[in-house]
């Protein structure tokens, strides 16, 4: 019996990417040489230009966007016991392994994200604790924001907003991080630049291998000062690398040639979620699709959840991941064609023709 060949369309995330042709030939050709013992050619090239791009001092380059956002936190919660505010959907609280706590004895104080990716002004100012104040408390050090914010679905936060929180850190003397993880994606949706929206942070986690594609990578951005006390923190957790410039050279290409596609991506994401949307028994909240990202939301039958879905689209060749019990995450990226949309859509509309009637 011959196997049919079944078309594959993968939604998982936008990390999922293949290097492109050129990202392979920039890899094949890079001038490298040791950034452990002295400097990567190539590594400096790419921090240089992130540094640029994010209007800030210096860079640094770092193999996870995990390892950045811990390394980031630690430079600035330099004391064990330190606290740092951050939203209770946010990535760094919920997906990054508890690594603030269990490796740098920094205790997270959560703060409600609301629908839009926000925290309240007032509920963050509310949550700072002085080291003027009482003793029974940790002292806050550290405030970070998500922008975009993945688990509210990409959503963008403002440049009036995260400006507010930068004035607040000031008047209470903390520092604001930013995991910028798609950060181009923000720029991107909002029309300004990288520079403006990460104006009042005092440091950044850029991410290369989601929006933009590259096959691996992060760069922190920060003032001097925080980039050299970075570098011994990344040694210390195992992320100084030899010959870097093999990966910085495919972010190079990334940043230059795949920047320019997100706003692509941003309405292949809307049409998806218009159509998904017409879909009887599927529920998508169009008007919060902002850049990438999209949660469709099932019926909350306990029959049939999720994880059942996203079982018999991977039959048909679309992979997606259960988000919630009754909900699924959807990420675009370059590599979606517009034949992609067409197909991942008629294979939600066998989905909910095929489920049964008691299970919906």
């Amino acid at each position: 019996m011959v196997t049919p060949v079944i078309r594959t369309v993968d939604l998982r995330s936008d990390t999922v990417t293949k290097p492109t042709e050129s990202m392979r030939s920039a890899m094949a050709n890079a001038e490298v040489d040791d950034d452990v013992l002295g400097s990567d050619p190539t590594a400096v090239l790419l921090e240089r230009e992130v540094a640029e791009i994010a209007g800030k001092e210096a860079a640094m380059f770092v193999p996870s966007g995990t390892m950045g956002n811990l390394i980031s936190v630690l430079v600035h919660c330099d004391e064990r016991g330190s606290e740092v505010i951050l939203g209770d959907d946010s990535h760094i609280h919920i997906y990054e392994n508890g690594g603030v706590s269990s490796l740098g004895g920094v205790h997270p104080r959560t703060v409600k994200n609301e629908g839009d990716g926000t925290m309240e002004i007032s509920s963050i100012e509310a949550a700072v604790r002085s080291p003027k104040g009482d003793l029974h408390y940790p002292v806050t050090k550290l405030i970070c924001l998500e922008n975009t914010q993945a688990n509210c679905g990409g959503r963008c936060l403002p440049i009036e907003y995260i400006d507010k929180v930068g004035e607040l850190a000031k008047k209470h003397g903390l520092k604001l991080h930013i995991d910028g993880a798609r950060i181009f994606n923000a720029s991107v949706a909002l029309g300004v630049p990288v520079k403006r929206i990460v104006q009042a942070a005092d440091s950044v986690s850029i991410c290369l291998s989601k929006g933009i594609g590259a096959p691996v990578g992060s760069v922190i951005v920060g003032s001097r000062k925080f980039i050299t006390k970075a570098r011994w923190l990344r040694k210390t957790l195992g992320g100084g690398m030899r010959q870097i410039g093999v990966l910085c050279a495919a972010a190079l290409v990334a940043l230059r040639e795949n920047v320019a596609k997100l706003e692509d991506d941003h309405k292949k994401a809307k049409i998806l979620a218009e159509g998904l949307n017409r879909i009887e028994r599927l529920k998508v909240n169009v008007a919060a699709v902002e850049t990438n990202i999209i949660y469709v939301d099932l019926p909350e039958d306990p029959k049939f959840g999720a994880e059942d879905a996203c079982k018999s689209l991977e039959v048909l060749g679309v992979l997606v991941i259960p988000q919630t019990t009754f909900r699924i995450r959807i990420v675009l990226h370059h590599q979606i064609s517009d034949s992609d949309l067409e197909y991942v859509l008629s294979c939600f509309e066998k989905l909910s023709s095929s489920v049964p009637e008691e299970k919906v």
